[in-house]
């Protein structure tokens, strides 16, 4: 019994030891493209919960992501596949994507409260005016006008 534990816990050893590479594939899909192309992916798994324009949700947007980058899920699948065996440096197309996704949001979020705090400022003033409205008086609005416009008149007949 104890012979046959020391042999499970030595192939189990060697087992977790070997790193396998696996060979390139001919149509590897670049590394800045693959990272552009995870970062696409992510943001259109996430969208798929999202209720779009036309009220509608759980749709798959992966189809287009491939039909942007004119690629099929078995190329992906592929140099997917490649490129998990390489950990580091798949680690690093992670480490890209999940960086550009960040600014993104935070550009977008930026861009949001900007146009928030431009739509408040724009409400505030309408409100200020409505309010100057409200305690105008139109009578004298209109009798104002008519003094300014004699005074005009009489300025003109005076030159």
């Amino acid at each position: 019994m104890k012979k046959l534990s020391y042999i499970l816990i030595l192939v189990f050893l060697v087992s977790c030891t070997s790193n396998t590479i696996f060979e390139k594939p001919k149509d590897l899909i670049p590394k800045d493209t693959m990272t552009m192309l995870i970062q696409d992916m992510i943001i259109a798994s996430s969208a798929k919960f999202v209720i779009n324009k036309n009220q509608q949700k759980k749709i798959n947007y992966m189809p287009f992501i491939y039909d942007i980058y004119k690629i099929d899920s078995l190329r992906f699948a592929t140099s997917n596949f490649y490129y998990t065996s390489k950990i580091d440096l798949y680690e690093e197309i992670l480490n890209e994507a999940k960086t550009q996704i960040d600014n993104k949001k935070e550009f977008y979020t930026k861009m949001k409260s900007d146009l928030d705090s431009i739509r408040k400022d724009s409400i505030k003033k309408a409100a200020l005016k409505l309010e100057e409205l409200d305690t105008i008086n139109l009578d004298t609005v209109v009798v104002d006008s008519l003094k300014t416009d004699i005074k005009k008149d009489t300025l003109k007949k005076k030159n």
